[in-house]
């Protein structure tokens, strides 16, 4: 050992050198990486589903969309630290909370819808779908807060809110894109009236539930009526269709 230094430690020559980090992040270093990266991830996730199920739960116990971020964080049993870890601010945690209940309807709706060929049975499974949100007492009570700030949420989260909007119409463009391809529905054109549909659906559930009313059968049976009628517009003729040229000149009156 020369200068306390042992022998091999002198330079990048001996056989203890100091391991030169591999490009590409492979080998040992690029594991333990991995793992404590991981590790992290698995951390943060448990920490973001806690956030959003305690948001949910004292959402649908106060029937309020604006709950004190200190009364979620007592339900999930975390700390202010742990909330500004993944958030910016309570509006950012209800996105999130709305975009996962979204999901959830998204989820629903195609089950209702995945075993129905025939288009025509698969639109109406999805308008039942979406009108079951206020039919149900309970889902009536959890969907509420959701209903009144949704359109408060989309002014400040465009991106997001058109986003979870686009899944929930998905099943029902797809099955409309079945109705144009076997003749069920000539006229239609999916991505157009998938979103008015959506938006028809989504505006008379949030009628009823700030209106606190349960709709009944009927009503349900009425506008199913009215939305099918107009997907199948074109098939009631024997397939003529309904829509102008958009580029014939219009008569004049």
């Amino acid at each position: 050992m020369e200068n306390n230094v042992p022998k091999g430690f002198s330079g990048r020559s001996g056989p203890w050198q100091a391991p030169e980090p591999a490009a590409d992040g492979a080998g040992a270093v690029g594991s333990a990486v991995d793992r404590s990266l991981a590790r992290r991830r698995a951390a943060a996730q448990d920490e973001v589903e806690r956030l959003v199920s305690a948001a949910f739960r004292v959402i649908e116990r106060t029937g309020h969309l604006e709950p004190k971020v200190s009364d979620i964080l007592r339900e999930a049993g975390l700390s202010n630290q742990a909330f500004y870890r993944h958030f910016r601010g309570k509006h950012e945690l209800l996105v999130t909370v709305l975009d996962e209940g979204i999901r959830g309807l998204a989820d629903y709706l195609e089950q209702r819808m995945a075993e129905l060929d025939d288009p025509v049975d698969a639109a109406r499974a999805w308008i039942q779908g979406m009108a079951a949100q206020a039919l149900d007492e309970d889902g009536a009570r959890a969907s509420r807060p959701f209903a009144l700030a949704r359109g408060r949420l989309a002014e400040s989260f465009p991106a997001e809110i058109a986003g979870s909007e686009r899944r929930v119409a998905a099943p029902l463009r797809e099955a409309l894109a079945r109705g144009v391809a076997n003749g069920r529905m000539p006229d239609v054109d999916p991505e157009t009236e998938s979103e008015a549909l959506y938006h028809l659906m989504m505006g008379w559930v949030e009628a009823r539930l700030v209106e606190g009313r349960r709709p009944t059968p009927s009503e349900v049976a009425r506008l199913e009526a009215f939305a099918l009628a107009g997907l199948q517009r074109g098939a009631a003729l024997g397939g003529a269709s309904l829509l102008r040229d958009t580029n014939e000149e219009v008569p004049p009156a």
